[in-house]
């Protein structure tokens, strides 16, 4: 049954809503981001400061010492948010300008969020070893690289090559799987929180086995879950170590060939409905169309069961829907439902901590660092509909930058050393700054009003 009486059709309205607005809004608007000088020019013989000549004493110190760019330019709060436009949300290959759109969203969100500047850069080509080469080249203008949206498992092979690369010198990410993974989990603590269940026996079935489900098994690893007590699905099915196109495709897609080796170790076969009996959480990474998922299938998890469904825009199963077939807890990648399991409550904050230590990686530690932040903040106030904090809890951001920072600069990846407090006041000054900064605009007109959706 609908929560609150809400009707079926009601709900579904509620769902479509956000894309009728965005076909008002972003022509208004056009276009989501702009850029701001972060100085005051008081009158105009300020511009000898700020240019020439009296900038070319800042370029000569950055010559001396290329470190000083991150104290001379806003180089160390800046990121790249880079796509080349094959994998979108749910939309697929779109192309790179028609991920524009997303890109300039996240922009948004990494400065309202988290105080972050971020640049979209949408890449006209679908090629690997390009997109390695570029990321490279952007290297002295940004702080951090955000891939998003690059099919799999080219994702892989681009995420891979900048992390173990000694030339790059600044943290790669790629949101779609260490972010989307990082959320996950802090939905899956948060969720255990409710239900009491031990993370270390949990039984776990994920369905999709692309880039976000598959950071999602390694945090899941890393944070306690016996990798033997997964079971992940495919398009062909259950994965497991035997599967003749998996160990022909190992060169392929290493990552599914590992996690089929250490997964569903009873070689258990078919698709998600032949393999969810008794499972206590099932995570969905797969189709945008409700329905993916069935309700029977739901029917036959453990009691108290949780129900991630994240495809973008739509899940895989309408919440309403995995309720009544008897899950407990059911969250989404939406923001209209209760349980929004999405990446905007992970790399906002993720990102600030790694820019503001100047750390040179993010690693899987520092993912599940943010995750046990996320879950910890909203564990006094978790219930079935609130298992994690809401992105209007601002707070979550500045925690989650002050426990990945101090967890980079605990494993040694981090060039700047803070103490806590000082490192969660930093953060919190940020973005206090980039949400105040956002309202006076809006409220001064500066921001043109938005027109009635």
């Amino acid at each position: 049954m609908p929560e609150e009486n809400v009707s079926v059709e009601e709900l579904k309205k509620k769902a479509e809503k956000p894309g009728k607005d965005a076909m008002i809004l972003h022509p208004f608007y056009k276009g989501k981001i702009q850029s701001i000088g972060k100085v005051p020019v008081r009158d105009f013989s300020d511009f000898a400061i700020w240019y020439t000549p009296g900038v070319a004493k800042a370029c000569l110190a950055i010559k001396e010492d290329e470190e000083a760019s991150y104290e001379m330019l806003n180089r160390g709060n800046m990121v790249a948010v880079v796509s080349d436009g094959t994998r979108v949300l749910g939309l697929g290959d779109i192309g790179p300008y028609a991920a524009g759109p997303v890109m300039e969203g996240k922009a948004i969100l990494f400065k309202y969020l988290g105080g972050v500047d971020a640049w979209p850069i949408c890449l006209d080509t679908k090629d690997a070893d390009e997109i390695i080469r570029t990321v490279k080249l952007l290297q002295p203008s940004f702080g951090g690289i955000n891939l998003e949206d690059i099919s799999k498992p080219k994702c892989y092979k681009v995420l891979e090559k900048l992390k173990s690369d000694p030339e790059v010198k600044i943290p790669v990410w790629h949101d779609d799987a260490q972010g989307t993974g990082t959320v996950v989990l802090a939905g899956v603590l948060g969720g255990l929180n409710v239900v009491k269940k031990d993370i270390e026996s949990i039984r776990v079935a994920l369905l999709g086995v692309g880039a976000a489900n598959t950071r999602t098994a390694y945090l899941l690893e890393a944070a306690g879950v016996n990798l033997k007590n997964v079971i992940m699905v495919d398009s062909k099915g259950a994965i497991y170590k035997d599967r003749e196109d998996i160990v022909e495709q190992k060169d392929y897609d290493t990552f599914k060939y590992d996690l089929a080796q250490k997964t569903n170790p009873d070689r258990m076969t078919g698709d998600l409905g032949d393999v969810i009996e008794g499972m206590d959480v099932m995570i969905s990474a797969a189709r945008p169309v409700p329905g993916t998922v069935k309700n029977e299938w739901i029917s036959k998890m453990a009691n108290d069961s949780i129900v991630y469904a994240c495809a973008n825009p739509l899940p895989e199963i309408w919440p309403w829907e995995a309720k009544a077939a008897g899950a407990r807890i059911v969250g989404t990648g939406r923001s209209d439902f209760d349980n929004q399991i999405n990446n905007s409550l992970g790399f906002p904050g993720i990102f600030r901590g790694t820019l503001d230590v100047r750390a040179h990686t993010i690693t899987d530690e520092m993912c599940v660092a943010a995750a046990q932040a996320l879950a910890d903040l909203g564990a006094k106030e978790a219930s079935d509909k609130k298992v994690i904090p809401t992105m209007d809890q601002w707070e979550l951001y500045p925690a989650e930058a002050t426990a990945v920072g101090m967890k980079a600069i605990e494993q040694g990846v981090a060039r700047v050393q803070w103490e806590e407090k000082e490192l969660y006041a930093h953060a919190e000054k940020v973005i206090r700054a980039a949400r105040g900064g956002s309202e006076m605009l809006y409220k001064q007109g500066f921001i043109p009003k938005a027109p009635e959706t």
